[in-house]
């Protein structure tokens, strides 16, 4: 948060100011993802009131980022040509001032993946980069073990890395897991909203990247926006979660509760503690 921001006992109320924004809106956001997860992300991205393009075309992304509002970067199927297009995108979204969030997928699992990674951290200046623990562990090189794209051991101390990551990049780092630790490097808050049921999908990680990607796209303190978007995306899969009979009914529901989710519930609901 920027230093006249309310504080995390306000939090509520400015999420849900947030999702007004979002509702009100309606961003772009540009997507160059993963094609487990695109037609999950896209749904979220208008289940929560944006647009949503996926538009992966060396050709075309340095154009279609023009009239996004954000960019989100996940490089979970890779390959090299979209790799080259997320690079082509992201300087250009560098160049107009557009924020990109950046969701690194597995890394930590394979020499290509962390190569990747340097390119973009090194080659983009990135807003937001949203990952579990064993990825940010893998990131920042102070551990954290990932099997394919699973994490299977994080980090021992989650805002240590938080912090020193986002101070050594520049950027904001969100660790999520059963609670999200956010920091900018100066400032470190915690989310507490969220359910386990989001560990039985395939997709829970990447679309909360896209939540975060979202209110970037409305609000330029980006500590502020993802941490209002964890939030969001937390208190939806609660209430997904009651009426679910299983992993099939909790992805239906969520979508449900994403559209159905209102400024006043996110008020109410949102749970945002400050850790230092």
């Amino acid at each position: 948060m920027a230093p006249n921001s309310p504080r995390a006992g306000a939090f509520g109320p400015l999420a849900a100011q947030l999702l007004e924004r979002v509702r009100a809106q309606h961003p772009l956001v540009h997507h160059i993802t993963n094609l487990v997860v695109m037609n999950d992300t896209a749904n979220a991205t208008l289940a929560l009131g944006a647009l949503p393009v996926m538009a992966h075309a060396r050709e075309e992304v340095a154009e279609m980022v023009g009239a996004a509002g954000s960019l989100l970067l996940n490089p979970g199927t890779l390959a090299p040509e979209w790799v080259e297009a997320m690079l082509l995108a992201g300087r250009r979204a560098n160049e107009l001032d557009v924020p990109i969030v950046y969701d690194p997928v597995g890394v930590g699992a394979t020499a290509y993946r962390n190569a990747t990674a340097e390119r973009l951290l090194g080659e983009l200046t990135i807003a937001v980069i949203r990952g579990n623990s064993g990825e940010i562990g893998a990131l920042a090189g102070a551990g954290g073990l990932v099997k394919g794209v699973e994490s299977v051991e994080g980090v021992a101390d989650p805002i240590a890395v938080a912090s020193g990551l986002a101070k050594e990049r520049g950027t904001v780092v969100a660790i999520t897991g059963k609670r999200d630790i956010l920091s900018d490097g100066h400032r470190t808050l915690g989310v507490d909203n969220g359910d386990a049921m989001l560990t039985t999908i395939t997709g829970s990680g990447c679309m909360s990247t896209t939540a975060i990607a979202i209110f970037c796209a409305v609000e330029r303190d980006y500590l502020t926006a993802a941490a209002a978007a964890l939030a969001c995306y937390g208190l939806a899969a609660e209430v997904a979660a009651r009426g679910a009979a299983g992993p099939g009914s909790f992805r239906a529901s969520l979508l449900d509760a994403l559209y159905r989710l209102t400024p006043a519930e996110v008020a109410s609901g949102a749970r945002v503690v400050e850790l230092g």
